[in-house]
């Protein structure tokens, strides 16, 4: 099998579960923007101590982006066409996020300041993967406001987006980086 179809050569895609639009369209914008994510919390975990605990949770993160990405890819079934089976949401991540979070901020000093990305490369890398995910969190609220989107999927890139700032944070606290504080001036 060729990994080139010339099928897009037009400027059009096809969608999971039949279908052809534009690469312009939302729905490609809302998955192609999940996929980035993917990538760049690849970059984050090359950053990283793959075996450690921030490295184990983004790996299940990753796994669960391409679910993410396989609805996001699915338009709503259509008369005279049946959705594909498509893997279950990982809605359960919502609150294993929101316990690492917790679990995380006791081992933190509390937040007083904005926050400036950056410090070691794995907390400037998990910055980095805060910001796309903000951004396919937001290609997917477009989508939403057009097509039917299962709502779960904006809370979980909600919560990722807070969880990635967190990991963020405690990879600086653990290498020794203190944290670099906005003061609003120059």
């Amino acid at each position: 099998m060729k990994i080139y179809t010339r099928t897009g050569d037009a400027g059009e895609t096809s969608l999971f579960g039949g279908g052809r639009v534009p690469k312009s369209h939302a729905r490609v914008s809302a998955y192609g923007e999940v996929d980035e994510l993917n990538a760049v919390i690849g970059v984050a975990l090359a950053a990283l101590d793959a075996e450690g605990e921030t490295g184990a949770r983004l790996a299940g993160v990753q796994r669960d982006l391409f679910a993410l990405g396989a609805h996001l890819a699915t338009p709503p079934a259509r008369e005279g066409r049946r959705r594909p089976q498509l893997p279950e949401l990982p809605l359960h991540r919502i609150d294993a996020f929101e316990q690492w979070m917790d679990r995380a901020d006791e081992e933190l000093e509390p937040l007083r300041a904005f926050i400036l990305p950056g410090g070691g490369a794995a907390a400037a890398a998990l910055h980095h993967a805060r910001t796309v995910c903000r951004r396919a969190e937001r290609a997917v609220v477009d989508l939403a406001a057009v097509e039917e989107v299962d709502a779960s999927i904006t809370r979980y890139l909600n919560r990722l987006s807070d969880l990635l700032f967190t990991m963020a944070r405690l990879e600086n606290a653990r290498a020794g980086h203190e944290d670099v504080t906005w003061s609003g001036g120059s």
